[in-house]
């Protein structure tokens, strides 16, 4: 297909298109003469990654291209190339490290990872953008004085455990790396809304069911 077609098909605009070309963040065309090229399927799968990784994941091009460039590394395992993508996606909070509550919720943080069996995440530790994160909110709960006890901790991690595995399954469905790289970004972006709506809705239904005269 000419540009144009690769235009309306993808919903992409053809100055975002050369845009994108001039950035690498998409391969060229085959060239057919000096000023028109031709592109096809893969470039249209290629657009979707793109638009996945910068406008619903919000990575400035440079952190998108990285990503792309991790995800056809046959050298790297599957799930490093997902990881790329999930740990370039923004996140929230870093801890501050001169605060005493956030060195109390680190180990907190620890003790759960060990308590889940949660090996990967023991051994990425601090490294892991979520892992700060998670020391960051639980920092906060502890500064303001908020219960957050290890059990009630270990309720939320094992939810998410049960979340992650249907994630997961969902994403196998998708058959090549880029493809799935693609379905983890969007999911992890669009999903949790999803989570936190589904979460107050069920809070709503329970307090009616606790408190409503």
């Amino acid at each position: 297909m000419r540009l144009a077609e690769l235009s309306e098909r993808s919903g992409v605009s053809t100055a975002t298109i050369k845009y994108y070309l001039r950035e690498r963040l998409l391969p060229p065309g085959e060239r057919i003469t000096a000023t028109k090229s031709e592109y096809g399927e893969e470039h249209l799968r290629r657009l979707r990654l793109v638009r996945s990784l910068i406008q619903v994941g919000r990575m400035p091009v440079a952190t998108a291209r990285e990503v792309l460039e991790a995800a056809e590394d046959e050298s790297l395992s599957q799930n490093a190339r997902m990881g790329a993508a999930v740990w370039a996606l923004p996140h929230g909070a870093e801890p501050d490290e001169d605060d005493p509550h956030a060195a109390r919720a680190r180990e907190q943080v620890d003790t759960v990872l060990r308590r889940m069996d949660w090996s990967y995440g023991q051994e990425l530790g601090d490294t892991s953008p979520a892992y700060r994160m998670l020391v960051a909110a639980i920092a906060s709960l502890d500064r303001l004085g908020y219960p957050h006890d290890t059990e009630h901790l270990l309720v939320h991690a094992r939810l998410a455990g049960e979340l992650a595995v249907a994630d997961l399954d969902l994403v196998e469905t998708f058959d090549t790396p880029p493809e799935r790289i693609e379905a983890v970004v969007a999911l992890t972006v669009l999903y949790e809304p999803v989570l936190l709506s589904l979460r107050r809705l069920a809070q709503t239904e329970e307090s009616g069911r606790r408190f409503a005269e």
